[in-house]
């Protein structure tokens, strides 16, 4: 297998082995998001919609707030607004204002999504064993600690986002406009 300079068609050194690393898990993560992308892609919808889904599921049937999406996203969508609007016209979520505070829309998953994402789950349930089988037990143990280890100064994990895309402080919320609250 070609060690990431060759991927890459790189002919100097890298200015050091974080530089390296860093590239690594930038290429990495392309590869694995292409995958996943085209995974989805059977049923008509992207993998950033397909995590809304799992993550509108998980929050069944209370729903979330624009706001709460975005906290839970494994990647940062800086327009959860029209990505929850597609998925709306393909009718895999409902959308209702809070009935106490007209600002906050709350978000549901429809049947219809539970529908596709039942039909999807086995597929996709698959798709990390496919990708990561030549890894044992261990190493995959060993693999998620060292993420974990390197993410941990990342100062912009968890750093909410407005559903107009701007970054907000810690602890804001949109309403049903894109507006923080």
């Amino acid at each position: 297998m070609p060690d990431l300079k060759q991927e890459i068609a790189q002919q100097r050194p890298f200015s050091s082995v974080a530089e390296e690393a860093l590239l690594n898990l930038m290429r990495t993560s392309d590869c694995v998001g292409r995958s996943m992308q085209r995974a989805t892609r059977r049923w008509g919808i992207t993998s950033t919609q397909y995590n809304v889904l799992r993550i509108l599921r998980g929050a069944y049937p209370d729903g979330l707030t624009c706001s709460g999406i975005g906290d839970r996203m494994i990647t940062a969508d800086p327009d959860i607004t029209r990505l929850l609007a597609r998925l709306k016209a393909l009718k895999l979520l409902r959308q209702q204002r809070d009935k106490r505070d007209r600002r906050v829309v709350w978000t549901h998953i429809s049947p219809t999504g539970l529908e596709l994402l039942a039909e999807m789950d086995p597929v996709i349930q698959r798709l990390p064993g496919d990708m990561l089988f030549h890894l044992n037990q261990d190493e995959l143990t060993e693999f998620v600690r060292l993420l974990e280890l390197a993410r941990a100064l990342c100062h912009e994990t968890g750093t909410p986002v407005t559903c107009d895309g701007n970054e907000t402080g810690l602890g804001a919320s949109c309403d049903g406009n894109g507006k923080s609250v």
